[in-house]
């Protein structure tokens, strides 16, 4: 049975706090719209009572596809982690990519509530973002901001910016002096990502910089590993190292250490070190890797769609475009109101599975654009208007979770998460629950 969703009274705090385009749509309609001048209050479809008894709001959110994330699960990773990592070691929560396709205006509140000590995001927008929701904990840019237009919305919306370049300092200066307050920087330092970050070599020096300019206020130094999720990396091993020697060299020259940071969740499962972690992955229940698994962290999303059409069609009928699966007797063939631009990888055509009414359906044919079609000639109990799971707890039993959907793409479950479109509300439940459970 499905979990009750958990959705706000009025239209307008429903499209607020989904935060969907089809939320924002349909929010300022109401009944009264519906009918029409004149017709308020009767019953457009006779004595079906259609009226009373529907939640317009809540149908239309899940009347084809959508989101769930179970806040309650969300909750209980957070506090797996913090016991795991101890009570002295900071969480901030990365929330960049929707954080990773779950909906970051949803979870950031949760995870602030729940004891986060700050959010990172990869860019402006995302920062901007999360300021317009109301979201008041410290918010870290990761992605380097180079321009004037850039860090003057940054300063307007009181994020912290990481420092990528020593060319930055300049223009953070003046940037400063117009907004009458010192700037907020993080020193990104590259020990071997080679992706943003001043060299290693060259930190020390730019962190003692910082120090004696006063319209730069320096938050953190921090780093990023490149193969922390890897056993026994050697570059992992070797990074950790040239951070270690950046902190001494600070040290030696007298500068005060910042809060320091370097592990992402795969190195913080990995190992501990510094007062301070930046986790993603781990926090929305799913393991960066095989061997860094952590008892009772469990995935908080679930993926579900509705089915709109069901046809009975003779044997050698072609389904889908490209007529690559043909029916080899007379079947049952239902769609399923969700497809590639969800994010369903068209790769996954007559592989993926669901669930819906205690067992599994297969897809067949070619997944399209919006839609994707299933057999369920051994179903006759599976009507229109159905829900299939096809991420969550029941199909995760069955070897069919979100990492077996990467591993038959060939690509990494952060890709897929990411990849699951806007359109797509996302949807709280299990709100007020102490802890989640199954489904049943």
């Amino acid at each position: 049975m499905d979990q009750e969703l958990s959705t706000p009274d009025g239209a307008s705090a429903l499209a607020a706090a989904v935060h969907s385009p089809l939320a924002t749509a349909f929010a300022p309609w109401t009944q009264s719209d519906a009918l029409g001048q004149g017709s308020q209050g009767a019953d457009p479809v006779g004595e079906t009572g259609f009226w009373p008894d529907c939640n317009p709001e809540r149908e239309l959110l899940t009347s084809r596809a959508w989101v769930e994330i179970d806040a309650a699960q969300l909750r209980e990773n957070l506090r797996l982690l913090q016991t795991r990592l101890g009570p002295n070691v900071e969480i901030w929560a990365v929330v960049k990519a929707n954080a990773y396709g779950h909906g970051a205006r949803l979870l950031a509140p949760l995870l602030v509530a729940a004891g986060a000590k700050g959010l990172c995001v990869a860019t402006l927008s995302e920062g901007i973002e999360l300021r317009q929701a109301g979201l008041q904990a410290p918010i870290l840019v990761l992605g380097a901001l180079n321009t004037w237009a850039e860090l003057q919305q940054a300063m307007a919306a009181r994020l912290e910016v990481s420092l990528t370049r020593a060319e930055q300092i300049p223009l953070l200066r003046q940037v400063a002096r117009w907004a009458g307050r010192p700037v907020p920087v993080h020193l990104n330092v590259d020990t071997g990502m080679t992706r943003l970050g001043i060299p290693w070599q060259e930190a020390a020096a730019v962190w003692g910089q910082i120090c004696r300019i006063p319209e730069l206020e320096g938050c953190s130094l921090f780093s990023h590993f490149a193969t922390a999720d890897e056993p026994d990396s050697p570059v992992m091993a070797q990074q950790e190292a040239r951070f270690a020697q950046v902190v001494e060299q600070i040290r030696q020259a007298g500068d005060s250490l910042p809060p320091l940071h370097l592990d992402n969740s795969a190195g913080a499962l990995t190992r501990l070190h510094y007062s301070r972690v930046r986790l993603g992955l781990a926090l929305y229940g799913l393991s960066p890797a095989p061997h860094l698994q952590v008892p009772g962290l469990r995935p908080i999303l679930r993926l579900k769609a509705r089915l709109t059409h069901i046809q009975t069609v003779p044997a050698h009928t072609g389904v889908s475009y490209g007529h690559c699966y043909i029916t080899s007797r007379p079947s049952r063939i239902a769609t399923l109101a969700i497809g590639y631009a969800d994010g369903i990888p068209r790769r996954l055509s007559g592989w993926l599975r669901g669930w819906v009414r205690g067992g599994l359906i297969q897809q067949v044919g070619m997944i399209t654009m919006d839609q994707c079609m299933w057999d369920v000639t051994e179903r006759p109990d599976i009507q229109v208007g159905d829900v299939v799971e096809l991420l969550g707890p029941h199909v995760e039993r069955m070897g069919l979770s979100i990492q077996d959907w990467a591993e038959q793409v060939g690509t990494i479950s952060y890709e897929l998460l990411c990849g699951l479109s806007a359109r797509l509300p996302r949807i709280l439940v299990n709100e007020g629950a102490a802890s989640s459970s199954p489904v049943c």
